[in-house]
């Protein structure tokens, strides 16, 4: 099996490389792309070094099973149809093809299905719409979904190596506002992409859009807030959802036990800093909302694992099962 890395040098690409060690996966050939800046560096995968090349037009004349794009949506747009003509699958990180409605929408546990058969581009979700789903997922087919209000408390590594970055400095005195548009450090901003013309972020729009294309179903009512916080790394949200069918509180737990990509948290709650290198999404707190066929939850996941390179690797597994098992 041929596998390629683009933006392998970056903060997903990393863990992408990081998560197939941790599965022992062992690839035929794995060739690692970057830009200009980055080619010529060594990456280690499984102890044997690899050299980074620059990305060109003439990367995937060679052809590959599964090619990973973890970089940004303009590098996606101009590379990503050309590997996919010569590559069974093409994963992209990135927002550039998500509301492509030609192009699927994948979290494994939840549509997977939609890989059987399927060559192209693969659309990797949003970060804080894939930990959210996975439960939703779940109980939504035993209740049936019909509200959602999510309060998302996003650590700064969603923002990429820059936001890290941001913080630290901040942390240690630096008064400039890096790429934000507030101090993050000992704050928090209830801002997390452009405003749009409805008032809901750009961020925000991505979790309602991702969730009708994910779920399949146009009719959820989905109200975002989406909020950047001074943690490096793990997403948390706040979820109240609200269903067509009364729920009984322990059936649901039993459901969100069974979920696949899910731990269910009973009796405790966690924090970012619990959560080390999971790679499911957690859910706390889970009780009852404002009656029986309404619930609250507390959700955390590692918005580089579940949130990006996890989800991109299982997306690739989750075809390999379908189409060669």
């Amino acid at each position: 099996m041929r596998i390629a890395v683009v933006g392998a040098s970056g903060e997903v690409g990393r863990m992408i490389l990081r998560y197939l060690e941790e599965l022992d996966f062992r690839p035929k050939s794995l060739d690692l792309y970057a830009s200009a800046k980055s080619a010529g560096n060594t990456l280690y995968y499984l102890d044997k070094g690899i050299e980074i090349k620059e990305l060109t037009e003439s990367s995937f004349e060679a052809g590959y099973d599964y090619v990973f794009f973890a970089a940004g949506g303009g590098i996606a747009r101009s590379h990503a149809p050309v590997a996919g003509v010569r590559s069974s699958l093409v994963i992209d990180n990135s927002s550039a093809f998500r509301k492509n409605p030609d192009i699927p929408l994948i979290v494994p546990e939840i549509n997977g299905d939609l890989l059987k058969s399927y060559q192209g581009i693969v659309s990797n979700p949003n970060c804080s719409s894939i930990q959210m789903l996975l439960p939703l997922s779940a109980l939504d087919k035993a209740y049936t979904l019909k509200k959602i209000v999510v309060a998302t408390y996003q650590a700064v590594s969603g923002s990429g190596y820059g936001g890290i970055q941001t913080l630290l400095a901040q942390r240690a005195g630096a008064k400039d506002k890096g790429i934000y548009p507030e101090i993050i450090d000992l704050n928090i901003i209830p801002q997390i992409g452009v405003f749009m013309d409805s008032g809901y972020s750009m961020e925000e729009e991505k979790m309602i859009n991702e969730t009708h294309k994910i779920l399949r179903n146009e009719e959820i009512a989905i109200s975002p807030t989406t909020v950047r916080v001074p943690v490096i790394y793990g997403h948390s949200e706040a979820v109240y959802a609200e269903f067509e069918r009364d729920i009984e509180l322990q059936e649901a737990g039993e459901l969100l036990k069974a979920a696949p990509g899910v731990q269910f948290h009973e009796n405790n709650y966690l924090c970012p800093l619990d959560i080390a290198n999971s790679n499911l999404s957690h859910v706390c707190r889970l009780r009852y909302g404002v009656d029986r066929r309404s619930l609250n939850f507390w959700n955390l996941g590692h918005n580089v694992r579940i949130g990006a390179a996890a989800n991109a690797v299982n997306i690739m597994l989750k075809h390999i099962e379908l189409n060669n098992g």
